[in-house]
């Protein structure tokens, strides 16, 4: 006898604690009353309407605050605890909108870093202000990512440096661009900024450090018009001999330092874009599925046939695997020594290469309908697709994490 289950939110989960069902059950309200309508709202707005002083976005973000994942609060939790809350509400806020759920996110990522850093002083001087992360440039895209340079051809390197820092004394001189997939650069009150640094007339790699975006020397460029995840702005940051107290560096410029605080920068960062992109593919799953059982052809529900039903269950086992990898990954880092990076990676393309598969079926299954803006599939498939690329492109990835299984006491 064929029996229907009626699966919690997020699938086949072990029972959530306590803390664990309240943050899922307010995240969730939140997702489907706030961030779902005002993301298709967003979605159709230009990049300047989004950003302008009047736009509905402030709002959301102001009410995103009042949902308690602040770094401070988060701190006060055992680590597997407080990876465990990160996961289960920023899926339940990527059902909703993934823009949105990315803006609300990366507002956190600079108190974040000082934290991994163990700067406390930079995590409580974030604390309440919206941030970003800047690190890729104009002429440096995933390649700002392999601080250590693996990645490089034999011979080669990777060109002059878009933006440098150089100390001086008690303070940091900063000069140059950030690119224009800076998340969250319109809006930001702080930056967690990776630079290159200048010493001694040598240029390497690097200084992490927070900037206050309203110091003297800084400007930000126009919002970037871009396919998907159309609620997280994104735009370039400008520093023109800015200068920031020497008390603001996370990491850098001895010698591996930097390197290090890009590895676990990276080990966290992934990790959260692929938990964004479980919870898009499971809100283009939920949409398909039912649809299936609203629409009739061929005589009856899509929900009837059986080749519909090979197709809903691939989508199902698609969210069902990336969820699984994502908090395996996050919890194994959140107890080890040292995060693996590798295992980061493998959930960040997983995850975003699961979601847009899904996605595109999901759009199948409603035909002509999954074509119109009438309904949500074509923004979930745009947004699936921005995943593939962003925190890092796949490929360069997939390149990066290869390196890392490599034993060089065997080679």
């Amino acid at each position: 006898m064929t029996s229907y289950i009626e699966l919690p939110l997020s699938g086949l989960e072990a029972p959530l604690s306590e803390m664990e069902q309240a943050v899922q059950d307010a995240a969730h309200r939140f997702a489907e009353e706030v961030l779902r309508p005002m993301g298709a709202r967003l979605d159709q707005m230009s990049p300047e309407g989004v950003v302008a002083a009047d736009s509905p976005l402030w709002g959301v973000l102001e009410q995103a605050a009042g949902l308690g994942l602040d770094v401070l609060t988060l701190l006060e939790l055992e680590p597997p605890e407080r990876s465990r809350i990160l996961m289960i509400a920023a899926e339940e806020l990527s059902w909703g909108d993934g823009g949105l759920a990315g803006a609300i996110l990366v507002g956190q990522m600079p108190g974040l870093y000082a934290a991994i850093a163990d700067n406390m002083a930079m995590v409580e001087f974030c604390n309440g202000k919206m941030g970003c992360w800047g690190i890729t440039e104009p002429d440096h895209g995933s390649d700002m990512l392999d601080a250590e340079g693996v990645l490089r051809e034999a011979g080669q390197d990777y060109g002059k440096p878009n933006c440098v820092a150089r100390i001086e004394g008690d303070k940091v001189i900063i000069n140059g661009q950030k690119a224009a997939w800076v998340s969250g650069a319109i809006t930001a009150e702080v930056c967690a900024l990776y630079v290159h640094a200048e010493i001694d007339g040598e240029i390497r790699p690097g200084i992490a450090l927070i900037v206050p975006l309203d110091s003297p020397g800084v400007s930000r460029g126009k919002p970037l018009d871009k396919l998907g995840f159309r609620g997280l702005n994104q735009g370039e940051l400008y520093f023109d001999n800015v200068e920031v107290p020497l008390s603001h560096v996370l990491a850098g410029p001895d010698q591996g330092e930097y390197e290090e605080m890009v590895y676990h920068t990276l080990a966290e960062a992934n990790v959260h874009v692929a938990c964004l992109s479980v919870g898009v593919a499971r809100a283009a799953y939920e949409h398909a599925l039912a649809y299936a059982h609203e629409r009739r052809q061929g005589g009856r529900k899509l929900a009837l046939h059986q080749h519909m039903q090979y197709r809903l269950f691939h989508m199902y086992r698609k969210v069902e695997a990336a969820r699984a990898l994502v908090r395996r990954v996050a919890e194994y880092n959140a107890t080890a020594a040292q995060p693996a990076l590798q295992g980061s990676m493998a959930a960040k393309v997983n995850a975003t290469q699961s979601a847009f598969e899904v996605a595109s079926e999901a759009l199948q299954v409603l035909g002509g309908n999954g074509l119109s803006r009438e309904y949500p599939m074509e923004k979930l498939l745009r947004d699936t697709r921005s995943g593939l690329i962003a925190d890092g492109c796949n490929e360069v990835l997939a390149m990066k994490g290869g390196s890392l299984l490599i034993n060089p006491d065997l080679l």
